[in-house]
């Protein structure tokens, strides 16, 4: 799909300042660094960086030119050496004429948009939803998790290629992040997976974050259509609010698209019988545990809407594989079981792993590297005390906790629930803890691995592989 410079300045209200109208734009970027030859370079003003500061150098590698904020438009200029073949479009604020130039392409491509929130799940959710509208359709899904103000928009530039579906994720860890990302995907399906404690340090509550989660709400047509959580009390309790149409899945509770007779297999996943609209089919997927099957159960009323067959859907459920990090089950060939689970964790989503720990079968011993989970403000040392317990609630043989204070915290209460002090250790550093997982873990184990991003449990993972290869 085109994209010219009078695209850019119709869809920013912005102005061009030197150059042609009517060029190609190869692309769009806002790192100097990769930037390629032809494409547009967007000067993002962040908290640590001022993208103005390297129009120079996105210039020097070949940039069509750039959009500046208006008062940096003369500096720019002279920066461009006089070179009138470079464009430069002023706009009041380059982030949010980025956002615009976004969706100025998402309108004009045709893509019909999924979107999808939630406290954890979201990309997990993404993927298996892209998986099986691939039955059917030409399908974008956004890379990792962009899915800030700045990662949302970089993913939807992409529908310049007019896939037919594109699945994107909305994050957020404040309150009117989500409604902006709304603001700007527009999407006709939007996706509540949960509402849990990951950012709830941000927050006064779990109903706060709730609130801020129920901005996916806002603004929707009335053919646009929610997929909600029925199991959740929360997103039940404001989907009321909804202006357009409701599908519910769930396992617990009746909802639209419900499992039943659900199976929980341990290390092999789980299989369920599904009631649907469309019917009922039985689906087996390898994904571990109970929030996995909520997932696929979400992905799946998605794919109903876009009509893809159950028998489709059943049959792609069975082949799925767990995103990079998060719930790999990987067995290493010197003979240890490893989940890594290491992207992330929040409280709830914690819980779900020592759940998957707790019914699992056939290891020698069950040994779990847990990393301190941050971003949870003054609820820190009690989440932290309840997922210790929850710890030895899951007959584990061996705890490796890993962090701050906050880690010490679930060591203690993971002997307080009845953990030997000899079998929990306690460790500043994710450095620290590989070395005590690698002394201490045997042929025959299965260890789980999870931690929040900053605490960086993925090294401990790599030491694992390493030693077992």
């Amino acid at each position: 799909m085109p994209l010219t410079p009078g695209d850019i300045v119709a869809a920013t209200g912005g102005r061009l300042e030197q150059g042609s109208a009517e060029q190609d734009i190869g692309g769009i970027s806002i790192d100097s660094r990769t930037i390629g030859s032809g494409e547009l370079f967007v000067a993002i003003r962040g908290d640590r960086f001022d993208g103005h500061d390297f129009v120079e150098a996105a210039m020097s590698r070949g940039a069509l030119g750039a959009v500046v904020e208006s008062g940096q438009a003369a500096a720019v200029r002279a920066t461009a050496q006089g070179s009138r073949d470079l464009v430069i479009v002023s706009v009041g604020d380059t982030t949010r004429g980025l956002q615009d130039i976004a969706r100025d392409v998402r309108r004009r491509a045709g893509t019909k948009v999924v979107a999808i929130t939630g406290s954890a799940g979201k990309t997990t959710t993404k993927e298996v939803a892209a998986e099986f509208l691939a039955a059917r359709f030409r399908v974008f899904r956004n890379r990792g998790n962009l899915n800030n103000h700045i990662g949302l928009p970089l993913s939807l530039l992409e529908l310049r290629s007019r896939p037919e579906v594109a699945v994107v994720e909305l994050g957020m860890n404040h309150a009117g992040e989500i409604r902006t990302l709304v603001g700007v995907a527009e999407p006709e399906v939007r996706v509540w997976t949960n509402v849990g404690d990951a950012h709830v340090g941000f927050f006064a509550s779990s109903d706060a974050i709730a609130d801020a989660k129920a901005e996916v709400l806002e603004h929707a047509r009335s053919t646009d259509l929610l997929v909600a959580n029925a199991d959740d009390d929360r997103i039940v309790a404001r989907t009321k609010r909804f202006a357009g149409r409701v599908t519910t899945f769930g396992i617990q509770r009746v909802a639209d698209v419900q499992a039943t007779a659900v199976e929980d297999r341990g290390l092999k996943g789980s299989h369920a019988l599904v009631r649907t609209p469309a019917g009922e089919i039985r689906i087996e997927t390898p994904l571990l545990g109970s929030g996995n099957l909520a997932n696929v159960l979400a992905a799946t009323a998605v794919a109903l809407e876009f009509g893809v067959p159950l028998d489709a859907i059943a049959a792609r459920a069975a082949r799925l594989q767990p995103a990079h990090h998060r719930g790999e089950l990987l067995r290493l060939p010197g003979g240890v079981t490893l989940i890594d689970d290491s992207y992330n964790s929040s409280p709830s989503a914690l819980r779900r792993a020592l759940q998957v720990m707790k019914v699992a079968t056939g290891s020698a011993r069950k040994i779990a590297v847990l990393g301190e989970m941050l971003e949870l403000g003054a609820h820190a040392a009690r989440l932290h005390q309840e997922c210790g317990a929850a710890a030895a609630d899951a007959g584990l043989d061996l705890l490796i906790a890993v962090g701050g204070p906050s880690a010490k915290v679930l060591a203690d209460h993971a002997c307080a629930g009845g953990m030997p002090g000899r079998a929990v250790f306690y460790a500043t550093t994710s450095a620290e803890a590989a070395d005590l997982a690698v002394q201490r873990v045997r042929p025959g184990d299965l260890v789980l691995v999870k931690g929040s991003r900053g605490i960086g449990t993925d090294v401990v993972v790599e030491r694992l592989k390493a030693e077992y290869a």
